[in-house]
């Protein structure tokens, strides 16, 4: 009994995670900058297959605005992660799997919420 403890006290268990696709941060730097130029290329082609309102310029701003949002992402598992699903929102959109309303989420402008104390709350039937 006493050996199985001291083996396990000496033997400290630690577990390698495995990279999803990308090996070094330059390989998965490479696969983001080969999205975002598919993403750049795609927007002209939905603007007009899903007949918006909006200049390819507005369209070209908002991808890089979605890309920004995640700039500070260091993990390479996460970075592989949000490769694959902006891999896959790109080619729903260009199969046309998502309709108007769908790429429309994309612009819409977000409200900041108001601050509200206390008294606000109270009145709108909130504690």
């Amino acid at each position: 009994m006493a050996h199985i403890a001291s083996v396990a006290k000496s033997a400290p268990v630690t577990k390698v995670a495995k990279p999803l696709l990308s090996v070094t941060n330059n390989e998965a730097r490479r696969r983001v900058l080969n999205l975002y130029r598919s993403w750049w290329r795609e927007i002209p082609h939905t603007i007009e297959s899903h007949a918006l309102d909006m200049t390819v310029k507005q369209g070209r701003s908002k991808v890089r605005e979605m890309f920004e949002l995640n700039r500070n992402v260091k993990d390479i598992r996460v970075i592989d992660m949000l490769v694959v699903k902006g891999t896959l929102e790109l080619e729903e959109t260009h199969q046309m799997w998502k309709q108007k309303t769908h790429v429309l989420k994309y612009f819409q402008e977000e409200l900041k919420p108001k601050q509200r104390d206390f008294m606000q709350r109270f009145y709108e039937g909130y504690d």
